[in-house]
């Protein structure tokens, strides 16, 4: 306010020597404009009245006495005026314009300063203002609608004897039995084609509660049985959909003084925390790991940049960038009160993010997945004929909650002295996953990415596995079938999110029976599960800003076994919000 003060001196002492001179009309248009001015001041909060009243009063009295001191110098140093003449000092127009335009400026900009910060603050005139704390909230989400025919190839095996070849051991498991599960659910369908609507909703609440921790919660449609598959088939005679909590975690993200994110780590129903190869935008490989399968448990990644830092701006001196990462996880699968041996998974990746100047970009990562206590522990009681009522704790423990088709299968319990009654795994899932994508862009703003992926199952061995499974009746000899690949080309926008954008993609898969966990992998590749192997084709095609639609053509086959093929068509309309 030192500058207001000055001001406001300058123009009453200007005030004061204009009234000696006898220039009244340029008085009043000062005097007003300098009084609405601090009155202006006042009325803002910038000045109180009591401080405007004492600056109006210093300056009237600075002026009067340098009025006076004008007047005496002037007396002594000037020719006394003769009779009859009148002197009129003269202040040139010029000085009077600028001492307004200075007052104006000054105050204004104080003025504007002051009562813009104050809008800030209180958020004067700003639409649809909301509180602090609903800003730390994001809500998005994205429903998809689905067209699934499933098509049975005429010559697949079929009759009452399927299920000795391909059981439907999720029923069977469940139910207790061949018995009980009953002829018509013993076996997966191999004879009739299917045609099925289906919908998934995801919506997904993120919030913001310190800086860099994040807290998460993600519903679906889905059910409490099926951790791969987020799909709700409609025809349940109007029935309400299950609403489930698929996700809810915290994460931490550290970013160092140069923003690089240096740290992750996540905790709770988390989101795949490993990097599964190509085909980025329609989820990458699903080779090992489902891309709606998530994840419970902690997982952390570190990254180091391998660029280099001008030290003085903290700018990276290369164009595109290089690191290296590396992720540790631990997930519980199954616990129980009953038993010291629950079910985990454990897992490691190492991997490299390698960018190059003409924007190509390479990734790679490999991993080691190790499953702890899933193997089956069969009921050996000879004298309860192996009877699932006469389980022990371990026995039950080992039956598996949820599973496809295709891994090799050991007899835990009977139903009764003669039925089968429920399965376990006959080996160990100790597996190496090699994963890897290269995306050029020399056709931008397409994209070509080729993406390859490879898994070996090094823990399962012949032996184990055919003693685990000795009560199994009149099954083939067990083989070393632990190796899976893929091979994957997409072509087209890296991500379809705006009208006319578009992607194609085809893949091809080939999965041995116990490569992977088959209750972990693709649900949709043959139905779902391992001993698979065939083609798919896709499209994606843009139809508005945050719709699009999806076709996928899956032509599958059995690896070993008796002929099980069949074709899938998907027709997908995708939107998010």
């Amino acid at each position: 306010m030192d500058n207001k003060k000055q001001l406001m001196v300058m123009v009453l002492c200007g005030m004061a020597s204009i009234a000696q001179a006898g220039e009244k009309e340029e008085l009043l248009k000062l005097r007003n404009t300098t009084t609405n001015l601090i009155k202006e001041l006042v009325k803002q909060g910038v000045l109180s009245e009591k401080a405007a009243e004492d600056m109006i009063k210093r300056a009237e009295a600075d002026a009067e006495a340098q009025v006076a001191q004008q007047a005496n110098e002037a007396g002594q140093n000037e020719i006394a005026p003769e009779p009859g003449e009148v002197r009129v000092p003269y202040v040139p127009e010029f000085v009077k314009d600028e001492i307004r335009q200075q007052v104006r400026t000054e105050l204004r900009a104080d003025v504007v300063k002051d009562v813009m910060q104050e809008a800030k603050t209180q958020k004067w005139g700003v639409p649809d203002a909301l509180p602090e704390w609903i800003s730390r909230f994001k809500l998005s989400g994205d429903l998809r609608l689905r067209s699934q025919n499933d098509f049975m190839a005429d010559d697949n095996i079929s009759g009452p004897n399927v299920y000795s070849e391909y059981p439907n051991i999720q029923a069977i498991n469940q139910a207790g039995g061949l018995n009980k599960v009953g002829e018509l659910h013993r076996g997966v369908n191999t004879e009739n084609d299917r045609h099925r609507f289906r919908e998934r909703l995801r919506i997904s609440l993120d919030a913001k509660v310190a800086d860099g921790l994040n807290a998460g919660v993600r519903l679906i449609t889905s059910n409490l049985i099926d951790p791969v598959s987020t799909n709700q088939t409609l025809g349940n005679s109007s029935g309400q959909y299950q609403f489930n909590i698929d996700r809810a975690f915290l994460k931490y993200d550290a970013v160092n003084n140069k923003g690089f994110k240096w740290l992750t780590v996540s905790g709770g129903r988390i989101a795949n925390p490993w990097y599964v190869g190509g085909g980025e935008f329609t989820g990458g490989s699903e080779l090992v790991w489902d891309t709606d399968l998530s994840f419970e448990g902690f997982a952390v990644t570190a990254r180091h940049s391998l660029d280099s830092y001008n030290k003085n701006t903290r700018d990276i001196s290369k164009s595109a960038p290089h690191s290296v990462f590396i992720t540790a996880g631990a997930f519980p699968l199954q616990e129980s009160a009953l038993s010291s041996k629950d079910k985990w998974l454990f897992g490691s990746q190492i991997g490299l993010d390698w960018g190059f100047d003409n924007h190509d970009a390479l990734k790679m990562g490999v991993a080691y997945y190790d499953y702890e206590n899933i193997k089956a522990k069969p009921n050996t009681s000879s004298a309860s004929q192996f009877v699932c009522s006469t389980n022990n704790a371990e026995n039950s423990l080992s039956v598996p909650q949820f599973m496809q088709l295709g891994n090799t299968l050991a007899l835990i319990c009977n139903e009764d002295a003669t039925t089968p009654g429920q399965y376990g795994l006959a080996g160990d899932y100790k597996i190496v996953n090699v994963s890897g994508s290269y995306d050029l862009s020399i056709f931008a703003p397409h994209h070509l990415i080729l993406g390859a992926d490879y898994a070996k199952n090094v823990g399962f061995s012949v032996n184990d596995a055919e003693k685990t499974r000795f009560l199994t009746p009149g099954t083939r000899p067990i083989s070393d079938e632990t190796q899976a690949w893929q091979v994957r080309v997409d072509f087209g926008w890296p991500k379809v999110s705006h009208a006319g954008e578009w992607s194609v993609f085809t893949f091809y898969k080939y999965v041995e029976r116990d490569a992977v966990l088959d209750a972990n992998t693709d649900s949709d590749f043959h139905l779902g599960g391992t001993n698979a192997k065939g083609w798919v084709l896709g499209a994606n095609y843009g139809l508005m800003k945050n719709v699009w639609a999806t076709g996928r053509w899956l032509s599958t086959d059995v690896i070993s076994g008796p002929k099980y093929s069949n074709d899938v068509l998907q027709l997908d309309l995708n939107t998010s919000f």
